[in-house]
């Protein structure tokens, strides 16, 4: 079935293909550093960010992901009941004290994980998604591969040194976009300066505090996350993220000497790329941008909307102006569901390819039954 172009001039999204640079004025005080637009996935800063080095901490953005993910589909709820095993229990370093055969909540369990870094709650959330912190391993290190975070491998699913545990900060954006992207209600507990569960053990009811490792959550203006890690092998990092005006930023540090370092060096990215760019978006998920015919359905036409958001990196001040080319099916057969594609829209700057998406049907439509299809055929007859 071929396709009817349809030519339209709109203002909308925009890309400005923005170089990652190694401005000396921003040389990051620590092993590597990345600044990233969020929604585009432009690299806006780059320094040293394919190195292998110790993630620490960080990698529980991962698990965070994974946690999130199980969530959303429905494999685990919040209100679900965890029961903590020796082996969740005896993960040290930081923590909340879980004891062995003590219950927790999913909910209780993730705010441990992203207020307090919790080793102990990280690997007991591990354990009850994938029946091991070795299957959920594997499961970290298969959606890794998956963002192409290929300077990465996953052993432990709350960071604690190993030989062969190791990310980049590139990478670390990576995954630190596609959570805060793919689940912004994440910044619920990422943003929250303090907050307490309750330890129910043989021992009685206690109240345990928990406070945030991100520092950036009481100082940093637009801040939304994210996560802190620190070794003696990994030294401090950290990734932080904030959005301002539509623009949201991931800034990763790893390898900072000093535990401050972590947190102002990542203030001054964030500042940089708040001064520097702006983003542009093109529609929105949902909006309708015409109709195609329906052939053999229940109607006779669909409208067809923006499958995916376009959003694209521009230095500020930079012409917003776009054209943009829909281009759709003749026709869509009936039944089908809603979402099915049914086109795409391609963004324009200068003359350059911006970004596209598809369009698909906003609705889903039977196939025409019999009294309709004779109704349809008269109609056509009597014209």
């Amino acid at each position: 079935m071929k396709f009817k172009i349809l030519a339209l001039l709109l203002t909308a999204a925009f890309a400005v293909q923005v170089k990652a640079s190694r401005d000396p004025e921003l040389a990051v005080d620590a092993k590597a550093a990345v600044l990233m637009e969020a929604v585009s996935g432009k690299t806006i800063y780059d320094q040293n960010g394919g190195d292998r080095l110790a993630p620490a901490s960080i990698t529980k953005i991962m698990t965070i992901l994974l946690i999130y993910d199980a969530l959303e589909s429905g494999k685990i709820g919040d209100d679900d009941v965890v029961t903590v095993s020796e082996h969740a229990a005896s993960m040290g370093g930081s923590q909340i004290f879980l004891e062995p055969g003590e219950k927790q909540k999913v909910r209780d369990l993730l705010k441990s994980v992203c207020i307090a870094s919790a080793n102990d709650a990280s690997v007991a959330m591990a354990e009850f998604i994938a029946g091991s912190e070795l299957s959920f391993v594997g499961m970290m290190n298969e959606k890794a591969n998956a963002l192409g975070m290929f300077n990465t491998n996953f052993e432990n699913a709350c960071g604690l040194d190993s030989d062969n545990h190791y990310s980049s900060a590139y990478d670390v954006a990576l995954m630190s976009r596609e959570l805060i992207t793919k689940h912004p209600q994440v910044a619920e507990f990422a943003t929250t300066w303090q907050d307490a569960i309750i330890h129910e053990t043989a021992r009685g009811s206690q109240e345990f505090g928990l406070t945030n490792t991100n520092k950036l959550v009481k100082t940093y203006s637009g801040i939304t996350g994210l996560k802190t890690g620190s070794t003696s092998k990994a030294l401090y990092c950290l990734s932080g993220t904030a959005q301002r005006d539509g623009l949201n930023l991931v800034a990763v540090v790893l390898g900072a000497p000093e535990a401050k370092k972590r947190f102002s060096e990542t203030a001054r990215m964030l500042d940089f790329g708040f001064a520097n760019y702006s983003i542009v978006n093109g529609d929105e998920v949902g909006t309708i941008k015409g109709k195609v015919k329906v052939f053999k359905g229940e109607e006779d036409y669909v409208d067809v909307q923006v499958k995916d958001k376009v959003a694209v990196l521009a230095d500020k001040g930079a012409k917003t102006e776009l054209e943009s080319k829909i281009e759709l099916l003749d026709g869509v057969s009936a039944p089908f569901k809603a979402g099915t594609k049914a086109g795409e829209i391609t963004y324009y700057y200068n003359g350059q390819q911006a970004g596209k998406s598809d369009l698909i049907t906003a609705q889903s439509i039977e196939k025409a039954g019999l009294t309709r299809m004779l109704k349809k055929i008269f109609q056509k007859w009597s014209e």
